[in-house]
């Protein structure tokens, strides 16, 4: 098969698009035929996209293939595998210590993969399950979000940030976001209420009474977040552990989460793209050749929503019997 592989630890540099062998199913697993697969800021700096560990403590796992949301048609099934049937359409995030997507086949545990939205196509799958599950668990696992509160996203013109302002806003919350000033149209109409221009003024000084900041920056915009919760607020970051010894209020609580896969909450989640209330936000489709100009891209160029690896269209190759 065709695949994008790291022979050597480092950046975008160390990929080559070229000849692997293609995967075999374990137990429990599936062999998906990747129709799409989406990349995401940061992944090639991450110990577990190398190593058998999320510390980088563990085994080299070199050869390595990057990408970890795989949107595409199952084409066998490991020991064990009664669903995803041969011939389903389906999308996942595909655990971190594993290879990913930028393959024309990857080898997935069944139990994460969940049914491709019906009406979406594989591009606009692929970019849904790392983003959408890291706005949905910071949201709902650990913000445990409610009808009516307000929401402060950082970054609502990203990748996650992007379905963050989405989620709150179908979740029934008042949402307000933060962007830069040529995005504000755009989160606008995502369901952001109030969009703020990063680059124009402190946020702080525009916002207050939140009941839950989902940070997706960090850094000071992180530290400056806790004087606009109100008490028994939440911060929840994506990017580092919130300082407690920054809060204004010991009431308030700081989250610092890792995305984990989670066939219930693409459940959920394909739920509010059916309906209308959630659309994915796709910067641009790239074909797989292409995949190392991309993540040199992702680090350096402006984006709303996710960049996207196109592999394949048509029918798969079944297993050989």
């Amino acid at each position: 098969m065709r695949a994008v592989r790291g022979h050597r630890r480092g950046g975008p540099e160390q990929l080559v698009h070229e000849t692997a062998p293609r995967p075999e199913p374990g137990p429990g697993d599936v062999v998906v035929a990747v129709r799409a697969a989406s990349i995401t800021t940061g992944e090639l700096a991450w110990d577990a996209t190398w190593t058998d560990s999320f510390d980088g403590s563990g085994r080299d796992r070199t050869p390595i293939v990057p990408a970890h949301e795989v949107s595409g048609v199952v084409v066998e099934q490991g020991a064990g595998v009664t669903a995803p049937a041969v011939g389903a359409e389906v999308y996942g995030l595909i655990p971190f210590l594993r290879d990913g997507a930028a393959a024309e086949y990857v080898a997935v545990p069944a139990g994460v993969l969940a049914a491709k939205p019906d009406g979406l196509d594989h591009p606009r799958a692929a970019a849904v399950p790392l983003a959408a599950l890291t706005a949905w668990q910071g949201l709902v696992d650990q913000a445990h979000l409610e009808p009516g509160q307000h929401v402060l996203v950082h970054g609502g013109a990203g990748g996650v940030g992007s379905f963050a302002v989405q989620i709150a806003a179908a979740l029934g919350a008042t949402v307000t976001a933060t962007a830069s000033a040529r995005d504000t149209g755009f989160v606008a109409g995502l369901g952001a209420r109030h969009v703020i221009d990063y680059a124009a003024g402190r946020f702080d000084d525009q916002v207050a009474d939140v009941d839950v900041v989902f940070d997706t920056v960090g850094g000071v915009t992180q530290t400056r977040s806790w004087s606009v919760l109100r008490p028994g607020g939440v911060l929840v970051s994506i990017v580092a552990p919130p300082d407690p010894g920054a809060a204004e209020d010991p009431a308030t609580r700081g989250v610092f989460f890792v995305v984990e896969p989670d066939r219930d909450g693409l459940d959920s989640i394909s739920e509010l793209i059916t309906s209308g209330r959630l659309s994915p936000q796709i910067d641009r489709v790239v074909p797989l050749a292409q995949t190392r100009a991309a993540y040199e891209a992702l680090e350096k160029e402006h984006r709303r929503g996710k960049v996207v690896i196109h592999v394949a269209d048509g029918q798969p190759t079944a297993a050989v019997p």
